[in-house]
């Protein structure tokens, strides 16, 4: 290969990168939709779409801002220059990083993946290198807010196929609490095992509602009951703790849905204090940097488990990094969330057997770009109701705020 600029190219060669001129971007839409999702949709010269999502869960209306803020740097641009403009989007501006930022670039960035996928006419995990996998093991969510929907939650999702699920540990916690409240934490989870022996993997995540200080008399009441994992036992700006809490169990801890670049995880890694990382990739830089993070993770001997309690393009996008990183272990789906009522993931496509559970997995697929399909009359339904969701605002017994 030639790359000095008297090369000749073979014809083959000039037609593609020509062609590739069909691929420059004319527009971007954004689509703000129920239950809490925003959708964004790019449009080449060709006519060609490539969707993404990018938001913040009660920040949606700040994130589209941000997008519209950043369609100067892409809009005019090949579709095919995703490295590029991932660059520019993320070091063009003085100041880098945070979940704003961070989450409309992941959109853009997913948008731009399926973009190059369709006109190649590859699945994007193709691109990635080729799949390590046929199939990914999946778990939802169910609740532990309300102990008495656990196991009428845990039996339906069983029914559908699923071998594993997650729950929160507790609601509202204070900073150092009762112990009568802290012997109850262990209900949920004892009347699962119960219920389905060691046959279910069930996943407890502390939602980061608990503090340093009640951590591992929390761990000591679960541990019995043998999570799957115990995730967000401590704010991520509070990772420091781990130090202390990760020596004191056998169970793997997990961590990484509020980190948001491969900086964010760098010191995390290397003080091995985790076991499962949990980037989001609608929050931490879309399919190119979560993509890194988990190689990242790899080099560590750290597993992969994406956040994802969102809509079909994250959760496509999830899988394309999932088939293609060999320390993957488990993939989150938002499928039948609360949040979800009346606008639920499925509801938003046109081929939503892509995600069909088989026996507790979702196969590979061959579809080009992320495989989604999107309704847009549907999406064009809900961006007439849009919406304005925000998470609930917790208080203490004593009036005190208390981490949702």
């Amino acid at each position: 290969m030639c790359f000095s600029t008297g090369c000749q190219y073979p014809v083959e060669m000039k037609n593609y990168y020509t062609s590739m001129n069909d691929l420059l971007i004319e527009k971007i839409e954004l689509f703000k939709v129920p239950p809490r999702w925003l959708f964004l949709k790019i449009t080449t010269k060709n006519g060609l779409v490539g969707w993404g999502e990018p938001v913040v869960e009660g920040k949606a209306s700040t994130v589209e801002a941000c997008v519209r803020e950043l369609s100067k740097f892409v809009i005019g641009r090949s579709a095919n220059d995703i490295e590029d403009i991932w660059q520019t989007l993320y070091a063009g501006g003085f100041y880098r990083g945070g979940p704003i930022l961070m989450s409309a670039l992941s959109g853009i960035d997913q948008a731009l993946w399926d973009l190059k996928g369709k006109y190649l006419n590859v699945p994007v995990y193709e691109l990635l290198g080729g799949p390590v996998r046929k199939k990914m093991k999946m778990y939802c969510w169910i609740g532990g807010d309300d102990p008495e929907v656990v196991l009428e939650q845990a039996r339906e999702k069983v029914s559908q196929g699923y071998k594993a699920v997650k729950m929160n540990a507790t609601g509202a916690f204070a900073w150092i609490d009762s112990l009568e409240k802290t012997k109850t934490v262990a209900n949920n989870i004892k009347r699962l095992r119960e219920e389905f022996g060691d046959a279910l993997d069930i996943g407890l995540d502390f939602h980061g509602r608990i503090h340093k200080g009640m951590v591992k008399r929390l761990i000591d009441e679960v541990a019995p009951y043998r999570p799957m994992f115990i995730e967000e036992p401590v704010l991520s700006s509070n990772n420091e703790a781990l130090d202390h809490i990760y020596p004191y169990t056998s169970i793997p801890i997990a961590t990484g849905e509020r980190m948001f670049s491969r900086w964010d995880f760098k010191e995390l890694l290397h003080k091995g204090t985790v076991d499962i990382i949990q980037p989001d990739l609608s929050h931490a830089g879309g399919i190119s940097e979560v993509r890194r993070i988990a190689s990242m993770a790899e080099a560590y001997d750290v597993a992969l488990a994406p956040h994802c309690p969102l809509g079909p393009v994250a959760l496509a996008s999830c899988l394309h990094v999932d088939f293609t990183s060999i320390n993957a272990v488990i993939q989150e789906s938002s499928l039948g969330i609360h949040y979800n009522q009346g606008f639920d993931l499925l509801d938003y496509m046109e081929n939503p057997e892509i995600f069909d559970l088989k026996d507790g997995y979702i196969e590979l697929w061959d579809k080009p770009g992320l495989g989604v399909v999107l309704n847009e009359e549907k999406l064009k339904e809900g961006a007439s109701l849009g919406h304005d969701w925000n998470n609930p605002i917790w208080r203490s017994e004593d009036g005190s705020f208390a981490e949702w």
